[in-house]
């Protein structure tokens, strides 16, 4: 399997087969299906979804330690993004971005985290019986401690908001500008953040956004190396 430039898998650009981007099928049967209690039940870890029954729990045991990656400590804050799959029904996946940690939690659900300034690009999409009922992508500055930020659902504690779109056409409108990106042999992780705010901002309006020039991106790594 090949992989990108940002290192996330994929089979074409971007992890995607082609630039047709069409959008996921939702079940062409629908069934209702039991709901996840898991998930609504309150958890003792610090991201905030239940990995073991409530059952299990007794006041005369102490609960579970935490991963190595969530543990509270004085290290650097860690912006943790969960994903969700299953298919048809909810289809969570990065867009880009390289974790610094990836933990399985099920079969359907994972926990990436990310460290300050990292930039990633989250595509959440989910359908019922009815058709689909969620299609966005938010591309993300995860924050350090103490920075103010946005709340992202399923990003905890939330980020810099550098681009947010729904609906399909509009997702499928920014793939091909990543697309772009990458076929000037840029990794999309170290895009100018103002550019991901030029695209949102023009695409509020309606209008074209500029393409980003390796001119461009050369610019901005020699400003990145004089600010740090």
């Amino acid at each position: 399997m090949q992989h990108g430039l940002s290192g996330t898998a994929r089979l074409g650009r971007s992890g995607t087969e082609s630039s047709d981007y069409r959008e996921p099928n939702w079940p062409s049967k629908p069934q209702k299906s039991a709901p996840f209690f898991a998930l609504n039940l309150a958890n003792k870890e610090s991201f905030g979804f239940l990995l073991t029954d409530s059952a299990l729990w007794t006041e005369g045991e102490a609960p579970p330690r935490r991963p190595a990656e969530t543990r509270l400590s004085d290290g650097p804050q860690l912006t943790r993004v969960t994903l969700f799959w299953h298919k048809g029904e909810r289809e969570d996946w990065l867009k880009f971005g390289k974790p610094v940690a990836d933990r399985i939690v099920s079969r359907s659900q994972r926990i990436e985290s990310y460290a300050a300034s990292q930039v990633f690009g989250l595509v959440r999409w989910a359908s019922n019986e009815y058709g689909t009922i969620r299609s966005t992508l938010d591309i993300v500055r995860a924050v350090d401690a103490g920075e103010p930020c946005t709340t992202v659902p399923q990003v905890d504690p939330g980020g810099d908001v550098l681009l947010s779109v729904h609906g399909w056409p509009k997702v499928a409108q920014v793939f091909r500008l990543i697309d772009a990106i990458e076929a000037a042999d840029i990794d999309p992780c170290e895009v100018a953040p103002d550019h991901w705010r030029h695209i949102h901002n023009r695409m509020a309006g309606r209008e074209i956004p500029r393409n980003y020039s390796p001119a461009r991106h050369r610019a901005w790594l020699q400003r990145k190396a004089l600010l740090s």
